[in-house]
């Protein structure tokens, strides 16, 4: 068993105030793994996105509680939530690459965002010569990420 130290010193606070006395962090992680220093605190810091991915799934999928007392009924439900939350991050990482309607550069998508920007747009689909026609509007700005999501997952 050994202890693993990161010290940090701020002089600057979060809203970029000039500190007079510096602040001092101090995290010990008490570890048995074989791992050097850095991959111990990096491990750690890993740890946040982990509990990110966690609370999107209980909040934005709407498993908090689970609505069964038998273990089998919840089970199913959180494998076909586990299904559901894998698909939306595959589309939410897909739409990443396509024409970007917001201002700011993003690393990745909430599922809120894929849930309500792509998966509950409004669409109109007609029915001509044999061919479903589907339009989402020339007004909607998430149409070329759509599309292009809709090239790489049904149409390859």
């Amino acid at each position: 068993m050994r202890i693993v130290y990161e010290i940090t010193e701020r002089t600057v606070d979060k809203y970029g105030q000039i500190l007079m006395i510096p602040e001092i962090e101090l995290n010990m992680f008490w570890t048995n793994l074989g791992w050097s220093d850095d991959d111990v605190i990096a491990s750690y810091h890993a740890h946040g996105e982990c509990e990110q991915y966690h609370s999107e799934l209980k909040t934005d999928m709407d498993v908090e509680r689970l609505p069964s007392g038998k273990f089998a009924t919840n089970a199913l439900v959180l494998e076909l939530a586990m299904i559901a939350f894998n698909l939306l991050r595959m589309i939410g990482q897909e739409s990443l690459r396509h024409k970007q309607p917001d201002r700011r550069k993003v690393r990745r998508r909430r599922l809120r965002t894929v849930i309500s920007n792509l998966m509950l747009c409004g669409s109109h689909v007609t029915q001509h010569a044999r061919k479903l026609i589907m339009s989402l509007g020339m007004s909607n700005t998430w149409r070329h990420a759509f599309w292009g999501i809709w090239q790489r997952f049904v149409l390859t």
